[in-house]
């Protein structure tokens, strides 16, 4: 399965009617957790540290807070600033780490190419770099301790929005059940709310692996049925209760509540951040849609919406010191209404639930093609909609967790003291990524950088100390749970990268392959064989062992390298770059398959055809090129990084169809669609700071019309290498994998030899194999056994 890549919609066709629709569709997947908020704030922030009290200087206090919160973090820094920032229409912080990569030399991602940068989704700009960027840009490239760091920062949001997607549906659903303790005694209320939240849990989870495109056609009108809803109720209390509600808007009331309040105002604050929750959203599902549909959603509809229902509930309480029931949400609903709000706010806290839940599935995938998750079974949901997957491992894995928080917790406040902290976290490192992109990519002056960093940057370590100090009260969960996801993706990165280079250094000759015959006792069999390397140059390791211990390979033999670039999308016209390995009579090839962090890998079905589809297209194209019917400029072969000379360069083979004789000419500014030549492989993983892209330029040119006679009759030698790559496909195709146990080599540290001989080797033996990862039929499976000592 190869669906589109890039956005989901047609940003060409940028009418007023397809924006406001798309900002209609927009509610329901990036608005529903940040529309549930009023929900639980004032619960929260009134649960132990402040008092409701007759001057109503709290309710005051607390209302400016969440005005000017709501003001600047949604919407000065994402929706004016932060959603800038995006990677070719994709936001979230692998997109912000992935534009901080292409603009410096920070990747500690293997087997980079000086390929990937020719990729059109690279977009990388070239405005004049001022001489702070250049240096700040030096730095980063300079010190490798500040390239872990900054991956470091990356997994640390990662793990914080996985927190989220565990304590977001419970904080959520939770709330909105707990509406049923004005209808009954206390009782019965303690014994009701709690099975009922959990069973609503279960089953939004059990219902996960049929995809969100099934149910979610009601998302967008749930969610916009409940920001009228609490509109109404907002204006309504306003009206009713206090008009002159609007004047604790001032910046004076937060002022003056904390002048009364002094420490248990400033631990509040842990419950008033909430009221942002579910701002992320609003850059992480930018991909979905465009710019100005969220912009245009939150500005005129999320936002007013918002501050009337907090509005509403102030006015309210400004005249209840003394309710029967603890402050919320459901006390400043009249009676008439109180069911149909309760039914409305149960409906949009699981379309709130179920978008941090995608969300979730969402930034493990990318983890996990960046080498920095352990495997994992992704399902794709939906053909034809990019982005909607289940991971069955996850799922069950929240569903369990989150039944558990709520039974542990069985409040709000512990509940939120979690779910904030993890927010605040995810936030900080946005803030702390924004301000690189700004000198990096923008390249404007530090000075501007430094003034984000410390405007958004102080007001989230205000509301990040309020969440920390609870630690006792529920916001050990978040932080115990990104150390053991952090610990956990770090080991398997470094892993990763440690294997990698192993391979690197343990590679075989090209001498060693081509000397391969009947005089050592090895026979080639019919048939394909895809020996799957994450090298991109020279022979891998397993292979030699394959042939030692089985002195037969295949007729046609393909090395076959899936890898993964810091970019969202790879265009399938650049998805494939080939090469010869040896002679053409020797029918050894190597195919480096690119995907993009958001990319959907293909169905082994498909990727068998069609890679013989760019076999058989490269053939055409080198006999072309050895026929001297394309003329190449520019070539330099000494750039090649001491690359074998008997291995070719690798070729982009995209769309162009190359069956017939070529009947027109290329201009010398090839299209990333047409065949474009050149690249030379990278040998280690820093040549690629050293080398420089060889631009070949692809020419085809007619001389006159008995040539073009001449053409039309199929070279023999041609015609012969085609037969042979159609007989192996008829033949079979085996795929011959690694099948890996790594030990960490003597004299290394404690440390080392704990994360790698066990936790490693842990993480590797329960998580999926890489047949499963790549969807290998079991029948035509191949595995190697190697043991790596790094």
């Amino acid at each position: 399965m190869d669906v589109d890549y890039g956005k989901c919609w047609d940003t060409s066709k940028k009418s007023w009617k397809s924006t406001l629709i798309l900002a209609y569709q927009s509610l329901g997947v990036v608005y529903g957790d940040l529309s549930i908020s009023p929900l639980y704030v004032y619960k929260s922030t009134f649960a132990e540290d402040i008092h409701h009290s007759e001057t109503n200087e709290e309710i005051f206090g607390v209302l400016s807070f969440v005005f000017w919160t709501l003001t600047l973090v949604p919407l000065f820094k994402y929706v004016f600033i932060v959603l800038r920032a995006d990677d070719n229409g994709e936001g979230g912080t692998f997109a912000l780490y992935s534009l901080i990569c292409r603009h410096a030399k920070v990747s500690l991602l293997p087997n980079r190419q000086v390929a990937d940068e020719a990729l059109s989704t690279y977009k990388l700009e070239h405005p004049p770099e001022t001489k702070n960027s250049s240096r700040m840009k030096l730095l980063l490239e300079k010190h490798k301790s500040l390239h872990t760091a900054l991956l470091i920062l990356v997994l640390l949001g990662t793990c914080m929005v996985i927190g989220d997607g565990l304590l977001t549906p419970a904080i959520s659903v939770f709330s909105a059940v707990s509406g049923l303790e004005l209808s009954m005694s206390r009782d019965h209320h303690q014994y009701a709310v709690i099975p009922i939240t959990c069973f609503i849990l279960v089953c939004l989870f059990a219902l996960q692996h049929y995809g969100t495109h099934r149910v979610g056609f009601c998302f967008a009108p749930i969610v916009m049925t409940w920001l009228l809803c609490i509109s109404a109720l907002g204006l309504y209390n306003i009206i009713h209760w206090n008009p002159q509600v609007y004047k604790a808007l001032s910046p004076y009331y937060m002022v003056k509540f904390l002048k009364k309040t002094r420490k248990g105002g400033w631990m509040s604050l842990g419950g008033i951040l909430l009221c942002i929750t579910g701002s992320e959203a609003m850059f992480a599902d930018l991909g979905h849609f465009s710019y100005a549909a969220i912009q245009i959603a939150f500005t005129f509809l999320v936002y007013p919406a918002l501050i009337l229902a907090y509005m509403g509930q102030a006015a309210f309480l400004s005249r209840h010191h003394h309710t029967i029931h603890k402050i919320g949400f459901y006390v400043s609903v009249p009676d008439c209404v109180r069911w149909p709000v309760l039914v409305i706010a149960i409906l949009a806290s699981v379309v709130g639930s179920q978008a941090i839940i995608s969300g979730t599935f969402s930034i493990i995938n990318q983890s996990q093609s960046l080498g920095c998750f352990p495997r994992v079974k992704v399902v794709h949901t939906n053909a034809k909609i990019h982005g909607q997957i289940y991971i069955p491992e996850i799922n069950w894995i929240l569903m369990i967790l989150c039944v558990a928080v709520t039974i542990g917790f069985r409040d709000t406040k512990h509940m939120g003291n979690a779910s904030g902290l993890a927010v605040m976290a995810v936030m900080l490192v946005t803030t702390c990524l924004t301000s690189l992109v700004i000198i990096l990519c923008w390249n404007k002056p530090p000075i501007l950088a430094l003034g984000f960093l410390l405007l958004f940057g102080s007001i989230e370590l205000l509301y990040f100390s309020a969440s920390v100090i609870k630690f006792l009260e529920g916001a050990w969960l978040p932080i115990l749970l990104a150390l053991f996801l952090v610990t956990v993706m770090f080991v398997w990165h470094y892993a990763t990268v440690k294997k990698y280079e192993y391979d690197l250094h343990n590679k075989v000759s090209l001498e060693w392959l081509l000397a391969l015959g009947p005089s050592l006792g090895i026979t080639r069999v019919p048939g394909i064989g895809l020996v799957f390397t994450d090298l991109t140059s020279g022979i891998p390791a397993n292979f030699s062992r394959f042939v030692t211990n089985l002195p037969a390979y295949h007729r046609i033999l393909v090395f076959v390298c899936v890898k993964s670039v810091p970019v969202p999308f790879v265009p399938p016209a650049e998805r494939y770059l080939v090469g010869r390995v040896g002679p053409a009579a020797h029918r050894s090839y190597r195919c480096i398959v690119r995907y993009g962090y958001r990319d959907v890998h293909q169905d082994v079905d498909s990727f068998e055809s069609e890679l013989v589809s760019r076999l058989a297209d490269f053939i055409r194209y080198d006999w072309y090129k050895a026929h001297g019917i394309i003329d190449t400029c520019n070539e330099d072969d000494g750039s090649r990084s001491g690359a074998s000379s008997a291995e070719c360069r690798l070729t982009v083979i995209g769309t162009l169809d190359l069956s017939g004789a070529p009947a027109f000419e290329l201009e010398e500014n090839v299209q990333p669609a047409s065949v474009s030549v050149g690249f030379p492989t990278v040998e280690s993983v820093t040549d690629v700071i050293e080398m420089q892209p060889v631009v070949r330029r692809v020419r085809f040119a007619i001389d006159n019309e008995s040539e073009v006679d001449s053409w039309g009759e199929m070279d023999a030698q041609l015609q012969e290498e085609l037969e042979d790559l159609y007989a192996a496909q008829q033949a079979g195709t085996a795929f011959v994998l690694g099948h890996s146990h790594v030990k960490a080599k003597q004299g290394s540290s404690m440390l080392k030899r704990l994360a790698i001989n066990y936790g490693y080797n842990f993480l590797r033996r329960n998580c999926r194999g890489a047949d499963v990862s790549l969807k290998v039929p079991p029948a035509s499976l191949l595995e190697v056994g190697m043991v790596y000592i790094v």
